[in-house]
């Protein structure tokens, strides 16, 4: 049975794909789940308007970006912890970043996009990077400082 895949699927293809499966596979999985569609020429019309209107929001979301990125581009971001010396008490991760940036310049942004390879332990200034697009990349200037 041939569909048009509606989305990526491992070891099948790509989203606008025309792929030939067996038929239960087809009407059991992949049309139920909304992966797939079986495939006629109303399907091929449809998975068109589908992939222009993806393309679209994508673009959106790169201007989208490409304005935060403008917005932040001298960003930086203070964070105040308890701390001995040079050692801090527990550690800074991606909320902490989040939670910073909202209150200094009133962004919200999402903490998953934030690339913290490892929780900050120690006090300075650190360069941490923020993706809200795969295209775009913000490098923001993080600074942790022991509290009076």
């Amino acid at each position: 049975m041939n569909v048009i895949l509606l989305e990526p699927v491992h070891n099948l293809g790509e989203a606008g794909d025309m792929v030939s499966v067996k038929s239960g596979y087809a009407r059991n999985w992949l049309v139920p789940q909304g992966l797939a569609l079986p495939a006629s020429a109303a399907a091929r019309a449809e998975m068109n308007a589908r992939l222009e209107q993806r393309a679209r929001q994508l673009a959106e979301r790169k201007q989208d970006a490409l304005r935060l990125q403008e917005m932040l581009a001298d960003a930086a971001v203070e964070i105040r912890v308890k701390a001995g010396e040079e050692r801090i008490y527990g550690s800074v991760g991606n909320r902490d970043v989040a939670d910073a940036l909202k209150q200094a310049y009133d962004v919200e942004i999402d903490r998953r996009k934030i690339e913290l390879a490892e929780p900050i332990k120690t006090l300075g200034s650190y360069t941490v990077p923020y993706r809200p697009h795969p295209e775009v990349t913000i490098d923001l200037a993080v600074v942790v400082v022991a509290e009076d």
